[in-house]
């Protein structure tokens, strides 16, 4: 299964791609998708837009995962933001990809094992867990590490779905099954 993993970004978008293969995970590639500051909005979404467009063609993964966006102090900063995700989310789904969402502490966990991890600690961790010579840069570590934080999910949610219907007749009532 080949992973692309978006770390979503206005002026960078950080991409990565990991194929797993039972419990391995190997290293495809990984970037980023820059725009310009000084361009008009609508210019840097369709760049962004046509950009995860192109990689989707060229590596034509099976599925993809991308960072939640978090509410920080600037509004028109997170709303921005929520943009440049969404011309994200709309190119992935555009190519028919399956789309996982996490949030930041969600992928710190799983590739550090603790979810305040510092951007220094993920780069060092996806390098390890990748076998890479070097540390990716930051925005593409990001990206490979939703793209782990994926591949470390998928197998539980397989699960999870497997078992639901033995589940399905099931009621809670008060926190207890009846």
């Amino acid at each position: 299964m080949i992973i692309l993993g978006i770390d979503p970004g206005l002026r960078t978008t950080g991409f990565g791609l990991i194929e797993k293969r039972g419990n391995q995970l190997r290293y495809i590639a990984s970037g980023t998708i820059k725009t310009a500051a000084e361009s008009e909005l609508p210019g840097r979404l369709k760049i962004i837009l046509h950009g995860i467009g192109e990689i989707v063609r060229t590596y034509r993964p099976d599925c993809a995962a991308i960072e939640k966006v978090f509410v920080n102090v600037n509004p028109q900063s997170t709303l921005l933001l929520g943009q440049a995700r969404g011309a994200a989310i709309t190119a992935l789904v555009g190519s028919d990809l399956a789309v996982a969402e996490y949030t930041a502490l969600q992928v710190k966990q799983a590739v550090t094992g603790h979810g305040k991890a510092a951007k220094e600690q993920v780069q060092d961790m996806v390098a390890r867990l990748l076998v890479l010579p070097g540390l990716p840069g930051a925005d593409a570590a990001d990206a490979l590490g939703v793209a782990i934080c994926h591949a470390n999910s998928v197998d539980a949610l397989a699960l999870i779905g497997a078992m639901a219907p033995a589940f399905s007749g099931l009621r809670m009532k008060r926190g207890r099954l009846v």
